[in-house]
């Protein structure tokens, strides 16, 4: 070989050999375990657990309280619409309910103050409940004789909402009991009104009565003038059509009065000082005592 590329070639070992190098070490697997000693930290306070038992019988909420009274009165209601009249216990009512798992003082409260109470509620004397509706009536006949007695009275009709709620298997009584009964409508709410239908008012009329009726015009007449001449010849009509909208008071108006300002007086202030002078003489008793003593 050629000596100078010999020397070239001893030249560049030795310039490598001279030139530091880094070597990577090659990573051992105990590197990537994690260290089993480290602990996780825990919270410094944690939030205790409620329990839907425990939540049930919390007594503090009124309204969970009223939620089970409103639920007892609507199963009885329920009971006395299909026919089920026997009272029951406290017990009795919360088992059919499904809430036997109310807690001491949300039993005590229904036991002691909510059910003996309630409007809807009637209480027997051996501490038993039973619903309380608005007519004691048990199916058609005592319907009819409730029916009967408010036209004899001259109490008007029934709201209907009411019978239904009274009266068991109320939809087949009325069904069966409809050529008894008269429907009206109530103009202002929509309500249905159950009036007696009396049978021996009904009779046949001449035509030419009806041509007559017919003929007379009260147009020019309001009510309150043919109630007033109803009530003259002894006629009555019916009153309380339903509920009355309360009336507003009226704003009395105030006078346009003008505000009268007391004007201070010249002097007011010095009417125990002053002296009144006639004729240049003093007038005053005072004032002529004084003049007197200085002569």
């Amino acid at each position: 070989m050629d000596p100078a590329l010999l020397r070239e070639r001893e030249a560049f070992k030795r310039r490598a050999m001279a030139t530091p190098t880094v070597e990577k070490k090659a990573k051992t697997e105990s590197s990537f375990t994690a260290p089993k000693d480290i602990k996780k930290p825990r919270p410094a306070s944690a939030a205790p657990k409620i329990d839907a038992n425990n939540y049930k019988t919390m007594s503090g909420s009124s309204q969970y309280r009223f939620g089970v009274l409103a639920k007892i009165v609507k199963h009885m209601r329920t009971r006395h619409q299909e026919g089920d009249d026997h009272p029951l216990t406290l017990d009795d009512i919360l088992d059919e309910t499904n809430q036997l798992d109310i807690g001491s003082s949300v039993k005590a409260w229904l036991q002691g103050e909510a059910l003996r109470n309630n409007p809807k509620i009637e209480l027997t004397p051996d501490g038993r409940y039973l619903f309380k509706s608005v007519f004691k009536i048990k199916d058609g006949k005592s319907l009819m004789r409730l029916l009967k007695q408010h036209d004899l009275k001259g109490l008007g009709g029934v709201l209907l909402d009411d019978v239904q709620e009274s009266l068991p298997h109320c939809d087949k009584v009325l069904k069966n009991r409809a050529s008894e009964i008269i429907f009206i409508t109530r103009p202002n709410d929509k309500k249905k009104i159950l009036f007696y239908n009396d049978r021996t008012a009904n009779f046949q009329v001449d035509e030419d009565f009806q041509k007559l009726w017919r003929a007379v015009t009260v147009d020019a007449m309001d009510d309150a003038k043919i109630d007033e001449y109803l009530e003259k010849q002894g006629i009555r009509s019916m009153q309380d059509h339903g509920p009355k909208k309360p009336l507003l008071p009226k704003r009395k108006k105030l006078a346009n009065k003008k505000r009268q300002f007391k004007k201070p007086r010249d002097n007011e202030h010095l009417a125990d000082v002053l002296e009144t002078y006639e004729d240049n003489t003093l007038t005053q008793s005072n004032a002529v005592q004084e003049i007197k003593q200085n002569n």
